[in-house]
C-alpha cells in the first residue's frame, strides 16, 4: 500500500482528509457526509488552521443534512451549465422537445449572465425580483405573459438539476410566477395600406443613391415579398435559407383571362378565351424558434426568387422552356450552398429593420393606427395570418404548420377575427388578387420626398 504524501494528512479514518495540491499553497478537505465524499477549500495555508477547518466544514455539512438542505452549495451558472448539458444531450438522442431550445438560449443569454454569481442555494425572491428588472433591461421592454412561462420553465429545469445532483432540497425550491405583460394586439397592415406598401417600392428603389443602397433595396423587397406570402418568422428562417432548401412546383390549369399567373402574352382579344394559370410555387426547408419545417410560397415568392436569381447569377436567355418548367434548375441542386437573400458579392445582411422603418415613415405606413405601435417585419407575418383567415380561407391548423406555431397561439393572436372556420387552401388567390387589383393609391401614402419636391416646383411656379 502507498504511503500517504507529505501534502495529505488523514484526520478522521475514512471520513476526513486535508490535502494541498501541487504548485498550491491552499489546503483542501475531502469529507464523506450520507456515505458520499463531498470536497471543499480550506481556504488556509496553515496545516494547523486547514485541519480545524476541515472539522468545521463536514460538521457542517452533517448539520446541514440533519436539517434536510442541501450537503454543499454551487454558484448558479454552474449549476445552469450542466442543465444545458442535459438539455443538449436530451435533444441530440431524440428525447428533447422543441422548446428545450427555447430553454437553453434563456439560460445562456438571461439566467447566467444575471445570477451566474449566486449560489444556487441563495436564488431567494429578491433574487428573483433582480432577475425580473435586469431581464427587462436586457430585453429593452416588459415580456409578455407567455415570454416568462418560457423563462420560468427554463429557471425550473436549473433547480431541477440542482435537485437531481443533491445541490438543492425539494422543499427548498422557490416557486415561480408569470407575471408578464399581457400579450398586445400585434400591429399588421390592412389592404390599402399593403396596396401603397408594395406600389411605392420601385420608385423608392430607383431613388438610391448608389448602386450598392439599390441593390439592398432591391433584395429588401424580395425579402418582404417573401414573407407576406408565406408568413415566416423574420430573421433567421429566411436570411438562413440555402438555394439547395428549396424545391420548385407548378401545378397548371386554365383560368378566366386576367388570372395572375399566366405565361401566354397574345393580344387577341376573345371573350371566350382563357389563359393558363401555371400555379408556381416553391417548398423551403426553413430552420428557426422551433426547429426545422418545410414552408410553401405561392407566384410572390417565385417572383421574387427569380430577381434575385438574375441579379446574382448569369441567366441563359436561350432556355426559355427551362425557365418556365423550373427557373432555379440550376441553383437547387444539392451541392449548392449559396444563401438566398444575398447581395451579388455574397454580402450579408442581418438585419433591414432600419431601412424598413425608414421606408414606412417616408410613406406614412410606420404607425399602425388600431394598436398605435410602430410596424416592424413581424407586422408582415401578422399581415399573412390576418388575410390567410379572412380571405383565403386556409384551415387554423394548416395555418399553423405553415407559420410554425400551434393552433392555439393562433386562436390567441387572431381570435378577433372571429373567422376561424372551414377553409381548405393555403394559396392565397383571392388575397393575391386583391393586392394586385391595382387603382389608385391614397396620397397620404406618397413619398414625403416627392410631396416636398412637389411643394418646390409649386412655389417656383
Amino acid at each position: 500500500m502507498p504511503e500517504p504524501k507529505e501534502t495529505t494528512h488523514t484526520l478522521i479514518e475514512r471520513a476526513l482528509t486535508v490535502y494541498r495540491r501541487e504548485r498550491s499553497g491552499i489546503w483542501q478537505c475531502r469529507y464523506k457526509v450520507d456515505g458520499v465524499w463531498q470536497r471543499a477549500s480550506t481556504k488556509e495555508r496553515d496545516l494547523t488552521k486547514a485541519q480545524a477547518r476541515a472539522h468545521e466544514l463536514r460538521m457542517e455539512a452533517e448539520i446541514r443534512r440533519r436539517s434536510n438542505l442541501p450537503v454543499i452549495t454551487r454558484k448558479f451558472r454552474d449549476v445552469a451549465r450542466l442543465a444545458v448539458e442535459r438539455l443538449e444531450h436530451e435533444i441530440a438522442v431524440g428525447k428533447g422537445k422543441r422548446s428545450y431550445t427555447d430553454y437553453i438560449r434563456v439560460i445562456n443569454d438571461y439566467l447566467i449572465p444575471i445570477l451566474g454569481k449566486r449560489s444556487i442555494t441563495s436564488i431567494d425572491y429578491q433574487a428573483l425580483d433582480e432577475l425580473n428588472i435586469k431581464r427587462a433591461e436586457l430585453m429593452e421592454k416588459v415580456p409578455t405573459q407567455s415570454t416568462m412561462l418560457t423563462h420560468n420553465a427554463a429557471l425550473n429545469r436549473v433547480f431541477d438539476e440542482a435537485v437531481i445532483r443533491g445541490f438543492l432540497t425539494e422543499a427548498n425550491k422557490p416557486k415561480l410566477e408569470a407575471t408578464g405583460k399581457k400579450s398586445e394586439r400585434r400591429a399588421a397592415f390592412d389592404m390599402n395600406e399593403l396596396r401603397a406598401l408594395l406600389a411605392n417600392f420601385d420608385d423608392w428603389i430607383e431613388a438610391a443613391r448608389t448602386e450598392q443602397s439599390k441593390e439592398m433595396r432591391q433584395l429588401m423587397r424580395d425579402y418582404v415579398d417573401v414573407l407576406l406570402d408565406t408568413g415566416a418568422r423574420p430573421g433567421t428562417e429566411l436570411l438562413n435559407l440555402q438555394w439547395r432548401q428549396i424545391k420548385f412546383a407548378m401545378k397548371p390549369t386554365l383560368k378566366p383571362i386576367g388570372e395572375i399567373d399566366n405565361t401566354d402574352n397574345t393580344d387577341d382579344a376573345h371573350e371566350e378565351i382563357v389563359l393558363p394559370n401555371l400555379n408556381r410555387s416553391v417548398e423551403m426547408v426553413v430552420s428557426g424558434k422551433t426547429g426545422t419545417r418545410t414552408i410553401v410560397g405561392m407566384l410572390r415568392t417565385v417572383k421574387a426568387l427569380e430577381r434575385i436569381a438574375e441579379r446574382n447569377y448569369e441567366r441563359e436567355d436561350n432556355d426559355e422552356e427551362g425557365s418556365i418548367t423550373d427557373p432555379f434548375k440550376k441553383l437547387t441542386v444539392p451541392t449548392n450552398t449559396d444563401f438566398v437573400f444575398r447581395t451579388k458579392n455574397k454580402e450579408e445582411q442581418t438585419s433591414w429593420q432600419k431601412m424598413f422603418e425608414s421606408y414606412l415613415k417616408e410613406h406614412n405606413l410606420l404607425i399602425d393606427p388600431i394598436t398605435g405601435n410602430k410596424r416592424v417585419f413581424y407586422s408582415l407575418r401578422h399581415t399573412y395570418a390576418t388575410l390567410a383567415l379572412t380571405n383565403d380561407q386556409v384551415p387554423i391548423h394548416t395555418l399553423a404548420k405553415q407559420m410554425g406555431t400551434s393552433v392555439l397561439m393562433i386562436e390567441k393572436h387572431y381570435s378577433h377575427l372571429k373567422v376561424v372556420q372551414a377553409i381548405d387552401q393555403l394559396r392565397g388567390e383571392e388575397t393575391r388578387r386583391l393586392i394586385d387589383a391595382g387603382g389608385v393609391v391614397d396620397e397620404i401614402y406618397t413619398s414625403k420626398r416627392k410631396q416636398k419636391k412637389g411643394d418646390i416646383v409649386k412655389g417656383a411656379a
